[in-house]
């Protein structure tokens, strides 16, 4: 495999030797000693990554040249990463070249560690940037419905979607309550070469385990009081397509025995039948429960969670997602605004600071259907915080105090919860505290199961 192209822009021989003999190895090194060297170079050559020196000739001394040389390149190609040589006194002049453009800046003299993590860094940002270029213009605008996100994070779950949907992996999707799970397990079907095939889910904890085994495996016609006819289980109905286990860490023990052994053979037997069905599907799990604790307490099998991850899929929760709320409020709000036939534009100031500054414990889910239920009660083309419901600080310039530590302790609280599927023993225990405390500060705070 060819190695990436680094482009040194010094008129420092001298500099531009130690950073080729320090980087030979990663990079195919290219020199260039002023502007316009460095432009031919650039457009010849397209390298993923620049080092460049504000000093240039004819203005060593000044930084002109310089701005000029990185106002040219990033007109060549505005997605290059260009990191700043910046003497030690000079941080100013860096911090504007980042502001016009530049990726990253370090300082004179050169370390050449710190220089290596940094080049490493805005490669594998260049090397995730071309690769979602490649793959939007492959594909239609709103092929990833409603899994919207311009936050780092979302962007790698986008591109995780894209290399691994066309494989037979097994996948299993780790994360909060309401981040979108079973959207992502959809994304990955519908870019899989069984999209043509059915998508069945089943959600391992909705079910009672007295009904959950033959949900899953089936049954033949008077295997069981009540059976009064055969019924395929939902593994044989994803025959051909994708099966989609939800919340595969509420799974009884028992059945996830049999799940593995499916897994293994690719057959199932129905329950109070005697012929092995063989099945062709593709496995996709979620849970929102820590599986590592799970698998040391003995709840999970760590020989069937090793089955279901061969590629494992962390999902952010919204709250570390900058930027997404906002943007997934726009989505919502144009969405029900159009379902309820409303004339809503967006957000009062106000109203959007209290989306941003909440902590969505349920996630995308709770956003939803926040938006939801202010578009149906706004009066008024915006939307504003008293609809959205949202306590702020800046509705109230007295806020004392008690309010605002039990403000921060019913987030905090809601958010363990929601963590926890509202399993109150594992969140008492998450908190630190007994479980009639629990009981007693949801009383206290207002807060119902």
């Amino acid at each position: 495999m060819d190695k990436p192209k680094l482009l040194i822009v010094d008129d420092d021989e001298s500099i531009q030797l130690s950073m080729k003999w320090a980087f030979a190895q990663e990079f195919q090194i290219l020199l260039a000693g002023n502007r316009q060297e460095a432009v031919e170079i650039f457009r010849c050559e397209q390298p993923s990554l620049v080092t460049l020196d504000l000093g240039l000739p004819p203005s060593e001394r000044g930084v002109e040249e310089g701005f000029l040389t990185l106002s040219s390149l990033l007109e060549e190609d505005p997605f290059a990463k260009i990191i700043i040589i910046s003497g030690q006194g000079d941080k100013e002049n860096a911090l504007a070249a980042i502001g016009q453009g530049a990726y990253d800046f370090f300082c004179k003299p050169v370390q050449v560690e710190e220089v290596s993590v940094i080049l490493r860094r805005a490669l594998r940002v260049h090397q995730l940037e071309s690769e979602h270029r490649k793959l939007q213009e492959m594909r239609p605008q709103d092929s990833f419905e409603e899994l919207i996100g311009t936050s780092p994070q979302m962007q790698q779950v986008f591109s995780t979607i894209e290399k691994v949907a066309a494989t037979e992996a097994p996948v299993l999707i780790l994360g909060e309550s309401g981040t979108g799970k079973e959207m992502i397990a959809k994304a990955f079907h519908c870019r899989s070469q069984r999209k043509g095939g059915p998508f069945v889910a089943i959600n391992c904890a909705a079910i009672p385990e007295t009904l959950l085994e033959s949900e899953l495996f089936g049954h033949e016609k008077g295997a069981f009081t009540g059976a009064h006819t055969q019924r395929k289980g939902r593994i044989e109905m994803a025959d051909g397509g994708t099966l989609f286990l939800d919340e595969i860490g509420d799974l009884p023990s028992p059945l996830q025995v049999k799940l593995l052994r499916f897994l293994q053979e690719h057959t199932v037997e129905r329950i109070g039948g005697r012929k092995e069905i063989p099945i062709n599907s593709r496995v996709i799990a979620a849970t929102n429960r820590n599986i590592d604790e799970a698998i040391r307490d003995g709840s999970f099998r760590e020989d069937l969670y090793y089955r279901l991850g061969v590629v494992k899929m962390l999902v952010p929760p919204l709250r570390d997602r900058e930027g997404d709320a906002a943007l997934l409020s726009m989505y919502f709000v144009r969405k029900y605004a159009e379902e309820n036939k409303k004339k809503i534009l967006g957000f009062t100031k106000k109203a959007l600071t209290a989306l941003v500054n909440h902590k969505w414990p349920g996630n995308v889910r709770e956003l939803e259907n926040r938006i939801r239920r202010a578009v149906i009660m706004a009066q008024s083309s915006k939307i504003t915080d008293d609809d959205l419901e949202l306590e702020t600080f800046e509705k109230s310039g007295r806020t004392t105090l008690r309010e605002a530590r039990e403000k921060t302790e019913r987030e905090l609280i809601l958010r363990v919860l929601a963590e926890n599927n509202f399993n109150l023993a594992k969140s008492a225990s998450d908190l630190g505290i007994s479980r009639p405390s629990l009981y007693d500060l949801m009383e206290k705070l207002g807060i119902r199961k």
